[in-house]
């Protein structure tokens, strides 16, 4: 089953994450998941107030700069994991360095 794992903080948090000790412990997760051939995508995101936010409203297209919500948590990065079932996936968000300050919202991905 593949999942995507949703990973959101305070992004003034995130020095947390590109500190010595947390980027060594982002590799070792992320060359854990590699080995296992679990990990098919996980990529970080700029800061949110580079984000544009688009919605058509009857033939008129609105765009906002920022995120679609206005909160202090924001979505910094995703993974995407294919794995056995669920309690597999919660393992690996349990463990990304990110879950320590953050949180991971793990949601199943539709499939065709």
């Amino acid at each position: 089953m593949r999942y995507l794992l949703l990973i959101s903080a305070d992004e003034t948090r995130v020095e947390d994450l590109v500190s010595e000790d947390g980027l060594r412990d982002f590799r070792t997760w992320m060359d854990e998941l590699l080995a296992r051939g679990v990990l098919t995508a996980h990529e970080g995101l700029h800061p949110s107030h580079t984000a544009t936010t688009v919605r058509v409203c009857g033939d008129e297209v609105l765009l906002t700069d920022g995120p679609f919500l206005e909160a202090k948590d924001q979505i910094g990065g995703f993974a995407l994991i294919e794995v056995g079932d669920l309690d597999e996936a919660i393992e690996i968000a349990a463990r990304h360095p990110a879950s320590r300050f953050g949180q991971i919202e793990i949601r199943p991905v539709l499939t065709a």
